[in-house]
């Protein structure tokens, strides 16, 4: 029985969307960079979401289309993935090569704060989202996003690829 929101996608079903979605991208865009940023609110909790189709809690982002900057890109994701408004200016943390992605891909990584401008209601493809203390990141959170959390923090050094 279906309660209305959409599956989760994991495992070679998340793979397969991936690699249509970057193959469409290759000759919509040819080379693909995105943005993805840990956004912060004032009591200083990471906002997180989840995917309904690929597993797991990440940082909102996306790509970049044609014609679009980067800061316009990273506030229409941060919108669309959380309803979330950009307070002051955005920090440039680090640039990755997203192999996992594609041979081609980019990811402009961002430190921003914001506030959450009303609740985000579970869609097609959000299926959850919320503000978390640092100590307490949900389960499933990935590696990646781990990683860039303690880069931030100045536990390791930016790596070189996402």
């Amino acid at each position: 029985m279906s309660d209305g929101s959409p599956p989760d996608i994991a495992g070679w079903k998340a793979k397969l969307i991936g690699r249509l979605a970057h193959s469409y991208f290759a000759v919509a865009r040819g080379m693909t960079i995105g943005v993805r940023a840990a956004c912060f609110d004032a009591e200083g909790r990471v906002f997180l979401v989840k995917h309904s189709y690929v597993p797991g809690w990440h940082m909102p982002g996306g790509g970049l289309e044609r014609r679009e900057t980067a800061a316009d890109a990273l506030s229409k994701e941060l919108r669309e993935e959380g309803n979330l408004a950009i307070l002051g200016r955005p920090q440039l943390f680090h640039v990755y090569f997203n192999k996992a992605a594609s041979n081609r891909d980019h990811v402009l990584f961002y430190r921003v704060d914001v506030e959450q401008t009303s609740p985000r209601a579970p869609d097609r493809e959000i299926v959850e989202c919320g503000f978390f203390p640092m100590d307490k990141l949900p389960v499933g959170t990935t590696p990646a996003t781990l990683r860039r959390l303690a880069e931030l923090r100045g536990e390791a050094s930016p790596a070189n690829h996402w």
